[in-house]
């Protein structure tokens, strides 16, 4: 199928639409982080969202691209600004981390850098055509998995005592 590349918006085209059509032109579903970050976590434990997280989560896509999807979907949805969603970033990230904790997910990988960009695409499509269950792992990978998550978790609770204030060790 040969696409026109003239077939675009023309620029200015978006000024001429009905305004408030699209979710995100209205005012937000939230505005307050608490009563989000709740939101969040209620719509992630949904039976068919948590199977799509850990299915994501053990297919090496990280942790740091679900919480994105997350974010952006529900800005897309109108449920919060994008400053809201700089702010539910992190405990967005942490909500999806600590799913993969329970659900002992081997080898979570936790952020985007941590491949590069074609590795990741790989792994998405890899993920798309290939079956949980054709996944073995054996107990050493598994034990280095579990110990890598107990180190993030103890990283991340270190972190969390200080404010944002406070002068970091290096």
């Amino acid at each position: 199928m040969i696409e026109n590349i003239f077939d675009a918006p023309v620029p200015g085209q978006s000024l001429t639409d009905t305004p408030k059509n699209a979710p995100w032109e209205n005012p937000p579903q939230f505005v307050d982080l608490q009563e989000a970050s709740e939101y969040v976590w209620e719509r992630l434990h949904d039976e068919t969202i948590l199977e799509q997280v850990i299915m994501f989560l053990k297919n090496d896509i990280p942790v740091e691209a679900v919480a994105r999807m997350v974010l952006f979907g529900g800005f897309m949805e109108g449920k919060w600004t994008p400053d809201l969603a700089i702010l539910l970033s992190e405990i967005v990230f942490k909500q999806v981390m600590a799913i993969g904790m329970k659900a002992e997910v081997p080898k979570m990988k936790m952020f985007l850098k941590d491949q590069g960009t074609n590795k990741f695409y790989k792994n998405f499509a890899k993920f798309k055509l290939q079956n949980e269950s054709s996944k073995k792992m054996s107990k050493q990978e598994d034990s280095r998995a579990k110990k890598f998550a107990e180190e993030v978790k103890k990283e991340l609770e270190e972190k969390e005592t200080g404010g944002l204030m406070v002068k970091e060790n290096s």
